[in-house]
């Protein structure tokens, strides 16, 4: 392309008059350079980012290292089978039972029922501040709602135990509901995972085009046949991903099980009895009630183990049930 005579390029101001040609053959005469030119806050900002990737990849090794070799610390003992700890209904330590299912079933029983309060109540918060609040009312809703995940642990435990418990008491009978109690602490961690579902949720819902909202409407169908028929369907795969990932934090919540649900292995599926978590356990044993090396304290690593595989497994599942489902749009 001819510099000199193409309309494309406008001529500079150089601050003095200069003529068409003279500034066109000196377009023509400069170098080109190809070669990239330093950039150090871009080099700085990838070397860091490079560096907290490995970071994260290494404390997770060293994390399942740890558990690995503590947890075969366990499991080399005379006094314990692997199959008697995956498949044992009682968990006494000091006699000699190491049955895992009552710990498990307890910290299932509680994620169970913080999953039915967490989840409809999540997705009906995010329904509503996707397809139904204004923007204003958006902007002031969502932080108020993420607060609830600031709030510390403990006062949630605190909260379930002092005043939960008490109207779950008072509608179900004394008799039937014990001061300490699955159900709820259950209910307390569903208000504790509330608010990543309704977030998660809700990222997921404002990533489905508006043009489907609007190709909805436009045949007749109402606001809310169009968030449970359109959009809700569209975002399957972040509504899941949102729902495993409160699950494992429900799996792994350890204060308020440990102040509200009770302190003594017990296999059941009454949700107004007392029962002890895998992580109320651990809370409770690695408290310094056991003297260091003895089978006792080696128990809390072959649990934590096996609750880092649960998380692991439900996380793998996540990632699955979202590429399963997921949906893509020009």
């Amino acid at each position: 392309m001819d510099l000199g005579t193409s309309e494309a390029h406008s001529w500079p101001d150089r601050g003095q008059a200069r003529d068409r040609e003279q500034w066109a053959a000196e377009v023509r005469g400069a170098p080109l350079s190809l070669r990239r030119r330093a950039r150090p806050v871009e080099s700085i900002a990838r070397a860091a980012v490079t560096f907290c990737g490995l970071a994260s990849i290494a404390i997770t090794l060293a994390t399942v290292y740890y558990l690995g070799r503590e947890a075969s610390l366990f499991f080399r003992s005379s006094e314990v089978s692997l199959a008697e700890f995956l498949t044992g209904r009682v968990w006494q330590p000091q006699i000699g039972r190491f049955g895992i299912l009552p710990l498990v079933s307890a910290t299932l029983l509680t994620s169970i029922i913080g999953m039915a309060v967490a989840v409809p109540l999540g997705l009906a918060a995010a329904i509503y501040l996707s397809e139904y609040a204004s923007d204003r009312t958006r902007s002031v809703l969502k932080p108020l709602l993420e607060v609830l995940a600031g709030v510390p642990t403990v006062v949630y435990g605190y909260f379930a135990l002092t005043f939960v418990t008490p109207i779950l008491r008072s509608l179900f009978g004394r008799d039937v509901v014990e001061i300490y109690n699955t159900g709820s602490a259950g209910i307390v961690i569903g208000i504790l995972i509330l608010p990543l579902i309704a977030s998660i949720s809700e990222d997921a819902f404002a990533a489905v085009p508006q043009a489907l909202r609007e190709g909805a409407l436009a045949l007749g169908a109402t606001r809310l046949e169009v968030a449970l028929g359109i959009v809700l369907p569209a975002a399957a795969s972040g509504v899941a991903a949102a729902m495993i990932l409160g699950l494992s934090r429900a799996v792994g919540e350890t204060m308020i099980v440990a102040i509200a649900a009770g302190a003594g292995p017990r296999l059941t599926l009454n949700p107004f009895r007392a029962a002890e978590t895998m992580t109320g356990y651990i809370a409770r044993i690695s408290g310094g009630d056991v003297s260091y090396d003895s089978l006792d304290y080696n128990s809390i690593f072959a649990i934590g183990l096996l609750l880092f595989l649960i998380t692991l497994a439900l996380n793998l599942l996540g990632r699955m049930a979202a590429g399963r489902w997921r949906e893509q749009y020009e």
